[in-house]
């Protein structure tokens, strides 16, 4: 399939825009363009020209103009397939765009399928499959830091970590193998004790790279936050406020708030998948009670809960019930109302819960741009550094690690055993394998197939 050259839309098809590009990869691709390029600036054709060069014409399909273009024409290898590509800028109509897709595949090429350029980046070698993978979630970061993960993976950080790892690995299986099949030359005697120090580096480096993987998902789908207090506290006063428009209904009437009512909200840099629920009370209304049982159940789920306190009103019961259902998790407090007479303070709130606490008035808009700084600190002890920091934001590759950590572990076990060297083998090639497949070595075709079907169509 990959001697195939394929082309497709690479601008988003779904609006009109000023300039649409279409894409053609492969080793026909020059040739194809040139069957309905032509050139207003010279009688050159595009297989002459110089690579990573853009020229001036129109589009022409049986002499008819279908419309004034830039044409790019790019070499093989220094390609971003490492194929010879060509990309055609030309207005971007939604028509326009189809029309002169469906011309170039008239002339020889084949429809692209969803993220196949990429996935012939891999195939080709010109990335690894991590990087690959980085690709994608560069087109579906939502906040900044999502964004400066993915592109650091991008430019290659996981790969050189785990190559580094693999380097060890081999080494050690390299001389166990040697010594086993040269016994009178080389010997193991020394070598158990390096072995053990070796894995023992290794598993310690991936179980970082583990631990970073609970950051690196709040990182890439944000905070999965909700917001609790009684009846009457402010929380849709926050919502509001927080989203910069007004989401949810304000009234004085208690139990206004009956259903859960989410928002995705970029707050100092960090994505909040943010839940407003109904106010914590006990209630004979029917459906009311439903949305405070939703309530409860959504807090015991949330990374985060943001714990909203009238502080013009006491405690009650109400809100030792709150208090009660959040002992375990991480909690902001809020103490809301703070324009107008308090009788709650922020050294009463300390006595009771220990967490970060802020006084704010969503009335006001006092006191919110604190709450971004904690969260930040909350999580991310202030700050995310994308220079030496790998942040594992995908599933798969955090399962990976996890075997290859299990594998490593049983070749310290035999260690400890005093079990003979070539059992050491079996475990220590098998977290070399799964190491491997974070990166796309002897990986499945299939499991290949179902990570570019994820990317959207003409990446």
């Amino acid at each position: 399939m990959i001697s195939e050259t394929i082309a497709a839309i690479s601008t988003s098809p779904m609006g009109n825009g000023g300039i649409g590009i279409v894409r053609i990869s492969g080793s026909k691709a020059i040739e194809i363009a040139d069957r309905v390029f032509v050139s207003k600036k010279s009688n050159k054709k595009l297989a002459d020209v110089a690579s990573h060069t853009v020229h001036f014409g129109n589009i022409i399909f049986e002499n008819e103009i279908i419309d004034e273009v830039l044409v790019i024409v790019m070499k093989a290898p220094n390609t971003y397939t490492k194929e010879d590509i060509v990309e055609i800028d030309c207005h971007g109509g939604i028509f326009v765009m189809k029309k002169i897709l469906s011309v170039v595949i008239d002339s020889g090429a084949t429809p692209a399928e969803p993220g196949e350029f990429t996935k012939r980046a891999f195939l080709n070698g010109r990335i690894d499959l991590s990087q690959a993978e980085a690709v994608i979630d560069i087109i579906n970061s939502k906040n900044e830091y999502a964004l400066k993960s993915s592109v650091s993976q991008l430019n290659g950080v996981l790969l050189s970590k785990i190559k580094e790892i693999r380097e060890i690995i081999l080494d050690d299986l390299a001389f166990i193998e040697a010594a086993l099949d040269d016994p009178e030359h080389i010997s193991l005697d020394d070598f158990v004790d390096k072995l053990a120090q070796n894995v023992d580096n290794c598993v310690d480096n991936l179980q970082i790279l583990c631990i970073t993987s609970e950051n690196g998902r709040i990182i890439k789908d944000g905070v999965n936050t909700v917001i609790l207090g009684k009846t009457n506290a402010g929380k849709s006063s926050l919502l509001n406020v927080l989203a910069k428009e007004e989401r949810a209904i304000v009234t004085e009437i208690e139990g206004t708030t009956r259903d859960i009512l989410e928002e995705h909200i970029n707050i100092g840099g960090v994505l909040l998948n943010l839940i407003d629920t109904a106010g914590i009370r006990n209630t004979e209304d029917i459906v009311e009670k439903i949305g405070v049982n939703k309530a409860r159940a959504y807090a015991k789920e949330a990374d985060l809960i943001i714990y909203v306190v009238d502080a013009s009103r006491v405690l009650d019961e109400n809100d030792k019930e709150i208090l009660e259902l959040i002992k375990d998790k991480k909690v902001i407090v809020l103490l809301n109302k703070t324009d107008i007479e308090t009788v709650i303070d922020i050294k009463q709130m300390k006595e009771l819960i220990q967490c970060p606490i802020i006084s704010i008035s969503a009335k006001l808009e006092i006191g919110i741009e604190a709450l971004g700084d904690t969260i930040k600190e909350m999580f991310f002890n202030g700050e995310i550094n994308f220079n030496d920091e790998i942040y594992i934001t995908n599933i798969r590759q955090k399962n990976l690690l996890k075997e290859a950590i299990k594998s490593l572990l049983l070749v310290k076990d035999s260690i400890e055993m005093g079990m003979s060297e070539d059992f050491f083998t079996i475990d220590l090639m098998n977290a070399y394998v799964q190491l491997g497949k974070v990166i796309g070595e002897a990986v499945e075709e299939d499991l290949v197939n179902q990570i570019f079907s994820k990317f959207c169509m003409g990446k």
